[in-house]
């Protein structure tokens, strides 16, 4: 199995493409599009990401969560919240 070499371009290029996918999530959360709970293949399509890395975030804490029976639901607003919190900001000169 080859080996990726993740640089530091890599990791700008995925910062801006989750900066465009948070505000597309905040468009239409604002126009009221976006259900208050979404299911995991929901938000994996919403903010474009593997079923591992939103395991991840689960178990790291970082999206929380609620599970009834068997399926996992986020709340839209808390998905929002935690985006807005990890946003970054760069200063360009």
């Amino acid at each position: 199995m080859p080996t990726s070499i993740i640089t530091i371009d890599d990791l700008r290029e995925f910062k801006l493409e989750l900066l465009d996918d948070i505000k597309k999530l905040m468009i239409k959360q604002a126009s009221g599009k976006l259900k208050k709970y979404l299911k995991s293949s929901e938000v994996m399509k919403l903010l474009q990401i593997s079923p591992g890395t939103l395991q991840n975030l689960r178990i790291n804490g970082t999206l929380p969560y609620t599970k009834v029976g068997g399926i996992i639901f986020y709340d839209s607003d808390e998905l929002q919240e935690v985006m807005l919190s990890n946003r970054i900001h760069h200063k360009i000169d």
